[in-house]
């Protein structure tokens, strides 16, 4: 039995390097950067995806930190985006945190249910954890840009607006992918003795 939590645990880490590595590759090779009036830049992407995906696969923790990993690395690792790290970091482990909740406290996804419901609670999950990144990304963001990095106010407040049509379209163009993509994996999944019960 412990051999089987020692085995679970290990898959579950090297899982969430695996999703941390996704993040990283759809924001930094598959975004579409956008410049803002403000002379800073937004993106339109799907690496808060992966995020809430990890997070429907491996729970509410892992997936938290495969996003906040991932997105935070690519940050890092670009000039444009590297002041927002921390924001990043912070914002990325709430949208896991608050899908995987929805998705295995609430609804307890991973247990025997009809499609339609697993369905349902996907929609859910993905729509309140991406759809808090989209209220709480601009607001963040302007607190952050202004008192922190001290952005001029009208500065960060056009650069906050652009924020939130953005990560609005990302939002949904996430949830979209989220759906199709659990929908389809969790099946294989399970008939490959590969998923987890959370």
């Amino acid at each position: 039995m412990m051999e089987n939590y020692k085995n679970d645990k290990v898959y579950k880490i090297a899982l969430t390097a695996l999703m941390t590595a996704l993040c990283y590759v759809a924001f930094t090779f598959l975004k579409i950067p956008i410049p803002t009036f403000g002379g800073d830049y937004v993106a339109l992407h799907i690496g808060n995806a992966f995020c809430v995906l990890a997070a429907l696969l491996l729970g509410g923790v892992y997936g938290g930190l495969a996003g906040s990993l991932g997105m935070t690395i690519a940050d890092l690792l670009d000039p444009v985006y590297i002041t927002s790290a921390p924001k990043t970091f912070v914002l990325k482990l709430c949208i896991g945190l608050i899908a995987g909740f929805v998705a295995h406290r609430i609804a307890h996804i991973t247990k025997e249910h009809e499609a339609g419901y697993v369905f349902k609670w996907t929609l859910i999950a993905s729509v309140a954890g991406l759809g808090f990144n989209v209220i709480m990304d601009p607001i963040v963001g302007y607190f952050y840009k202004n008192f922190v990095l001290g952005v001029q106010s009208d500065a960060a407040k056009i650069m906050s607006t652009w924020a939130a049509g953005v990560t609005f379209i990302n939002a949904v163009a996430g949830t979209i992918v989220v759906v199709v993509v659990y929908m389809a994996v969790r099946p294989v999944l399970k008939k490959s003795g590969m998923f987890f019960t959370i």
